[in-house]
């Protein structure tokens, strides 16, 4: 199984989030050293339009780094990026994840792995998820997942499961039926909370900062 990781220039809430040093190390580094630590990885794919992140890997022969087409720059929808790859590399089956998932383990990769293998009768494709059991509102104060009335205690919620953009496993022929990573029957797969820590904002990226210290 190949890997594909995005990492791309220009992000807008955190400036050069992608290769933000954490203790002296550029943030993608994290995820690529966890790659490398997953044996059933065969290949890195890199699709960047950082220079110095071509520079980092040319003597590696577990990572390839590819130019991000100049159409695709910015932000754009995925899965054009992950089509780019596709028309590149060979190879049916494929993992994408994000420099911005540090706290991502081998161990949890691999478990998901075998799952993904174990269950491709049953889905042809596998995201990651975070399952959460909290009260949730509309933004006009209503109530969407419980009730004023019953008022249960949050561990007799429904579990509600959030696409945490961790992990996302998918076949080249389901990704073209769809275009998308997302197949036409996808299953999910829950991880740890402290490993489903994506970054967006200043406070993610203080969070992971302590919890990497």
């Amino acid at each position: 199984m190949n890997a594909i990781l995005p990492i791309r220039a220009g992000s807008q809430r955190v400036k050069n989030k992608n290769i933000f040093p954490i203790n002296n190390k550029p943030l993608y580094s994290y995820i690529v050293e966890t790659l490398k630590n997953v044996d059933q990885i065969d290949k890195i794919i890199i699709n960047t339009d950082y220079e110095i992140i071509k520079e980092s890997f040319i003597n590696d022969p577990r990572v390839n780094v590819m130019d991000r087409d100049k159409k695709l720059r910015g932000n754009c929808n995925i899965n054009l990026v992950i089509q780019q790859v596709l028309e590149k590399y060979e190879g049916e089956y494929f993992l994408q994840t994000h420099a911005t998932n540090p706290l991502l383990t081998a161990e949890t990769i691999n478990f998901a792995i075998d799952y993904f293998k174990n269950n491709k009768e049953g889905f042809d494709s596998l995201f990651s998820v975070t399952k959460v059991q909290k009260r949730f509102w509309t933004e006009k104060s209503a109530p969407i997942n419980h009730s004023m009335t019953e008022e249960p205690t949050t561990q007799n919620l429904e579990p509600m499961f959030e696409e945490n953009s961790c992990l996302y496993f998918f076949s080249r022929t389901s990704f073209y039926n769809r275009k998308n990573r997302i197949g036409s029957k996808p299953g999910i797969f829950p991880i740890p909370k402290i490993e489903s820590v994506d970054i967006d904002d200043m406070e993610d990226l203080e969070l992971v900062t302590r919890l990497l210290a």
